[in-house]
């Protein structure tokens, strides 16, 4: 229908103003103009309608004016003038209004950033069963902002909002159930709520859902039903969905193996600044796996994720940088991105630390600082770790000589490299009985059993 004719279902506006000045009754025409249902939407003439409605001190006209200030639509934008509007409603007790100005409160939008303040906002509305204020309530007592750190209060809230079908809040509840916060851990519980916020579009549940389904978790393992949610999220343009759903075509985990598609949705998922598809589409260019191989674009995607403090792509950098891939050769800067890894308890890192320390590349040789470093990889199971350190032990470098230490690292090392480093373990078997060649029995028994009671941190 034109706008002409559907103009003329309503009186014009000077008729509807000489029937009756009510605040209520221009806040409802002032409604209209601004959803296009009088005529062509006309931001102005809203405004107009709701300031008359707002001086008259009618709390939903006054929380409307707030919105139109904050996005500037038929006023000026004027952030501080939302604020005034939203307080003036939310005095009265106005819920969305309270919750509006939680939010401005959360963000420093306005006014100073005031989490105790955000969360007394999100409590007035939330009492009155505001299902977004209920949700972000939950949310600030789960991560303690503005509030006590409660994991059970911050269920309570949620199971408020999500018996109201707020998705966002099914999805937060769902993740309670998932990791036993503020409730029995319960797999299936997680699902039903995943499952009513996926069906209602939301892109995380979506997502959390296939995860679910992935792992068999809750339901029976299903990898084709995982990919199904995984996409739906990832359609919707959700970075983290978009990362997993290269990770299934990169693995043909529900789907036939694709490195093209692996590529092209690490790239969907990069380009908005996720990490973890910064660092998968990193490795894609350094190993030329759905694209033409290409260090420099490998050393520029690992470089974004590194410096979002990512621990796998810090240490990826930091071996393009040791073995001059993409760029200059740099022992100094591999350095720095290995220790940042390591400081996070990157084990790859650690290991390479290690390396450089006992062979003296970029920094002071230093037998113990590389023994500390072996030791702290070998601790968390790197069987590079381990088997470096066990050469230590046997040649006393960094730590006193000691054949059993020396045994029992080894040991672990044989046992830990996987299929695809065969060398590697037939190295540690080779050491290991060069070692125990010079052990009597019970010093090799005693290396033994401590290999056995050795776990990993």
């Amino acid at each position: 229908m034109d706008a002409a004719r559907l103009n003329m279902n309503f009186p014009p506006l000077r008729q509807v103003l000489s029937c009756t000045d009510s605040a209520s009754d221009h806040y409802a025409l002032g409604a209209m103009y601004e959803q296009g249902q009088v005529a062509l939407r006309d931001y102005e003439k809203a405004a107009e309608l709701y300031r008359s409605a707002a001086d008259q001190g009618y709390a939903p006209a006054q929380y409307a004016l707030g919105r139109m200030s904050s996005a500037g639509q038929g006023v000026p934008k004027d952030i501080g003038e939302a604020v005034n509007w939203y307080r003036s409603a939310a005095d009265q007790g106005y819920a969305p209004a309270q919750y509006a100005l939680g939010r401005m409160y959360v963000a420093g939008n306005g006014v100073p950033r005031d989490d105790a303040e955000a969360a007394k906002w999100m409590r007035e509305a939330a009492l009155q069963d505001h299902a977004d204020a209920q949700n972000e309530l939950g949310v600030m007592y789960e991560r303690g902002v503005g509030v006590v750190q409660n994991h059970v209060e911050a269920v309570t809230w949620y199971r408020k909002a999500a018996d109201q079908n707020h998705a966002a809040a099914e999805n937060n509840l769902g993740f309670m159930c998932e990791r036993g916060r503020g409730v029995p851990q319960n797999d299936a519980e997680a699902v039903t709520w995943y499952r009513k916020a996926a069906d209602q579009d939301h892109a995380a549940a979506q997502n959390n859902l296939g995860f679910m389904y992935q792992c068999g978790r809750g339901l029976a393992r299903d990898e084709a039903e995982a990919c199904k949610w995984i996409r739906k999220a990832a359609d919707q343009g959700f970075a983290i969905a978009q990362n997993n759903l290269g990770f299934m075509y990169e693995r043909g985990r529900g789907v036939a193996q694709d490195f093209d598609n692996a590529a092209a949705w690490y790239r969907k998922a990069a380009d908005q600044g996720y990490a973890h598809a910064q660092n998968n589409l990193g490795v894609m260019y350094e190993t030329g796996q759905g694209v033409a191989q290409d260090y420099t674009e490998a050393r520029k995607w690992f470089r974004l994720a590194a410096e979002q403090r990512f621990a796998v792509a810090q240490y990826n950098l930091g071996v393009m940088c040791e073995n001059g891939q993409g760029g200059p050769k740099d022992l100094a800067e591999a350095h720095r991105w290995f220790d940042a890894a390591a400081e996070q308890h990157n084990a790859s890192a650690q290991f390479s630390l290690g390396v450089l320390y006992e062979r003296g590349l970029g920094v002071t040789q230093d037998y113990a600082v590389a023994v500390s470093w072996y030791r702290v990889a070998a601790d968390y199971g790197d069987p590079g770790a381990q088997l470096n350190l066990g050469v230590m032990y046997f040649y006393g470098r960094g730590v006193p000589q000691d054949y059993v230490e020396a045994h029992k690292w080894l040991n672990l090392a044989a046992s830990r490299f996987p299929g695809s480093e065969a060398a590697k373990r037939a190295q540690a078997i080779r050491n290991r009985d060069v070692v125990a060649r010079k052990m009597t029995r019970s010093q090799i028994a005693e290396a033994q059993r401590l290999a056995r009671e050795w776990k990993a941190r």
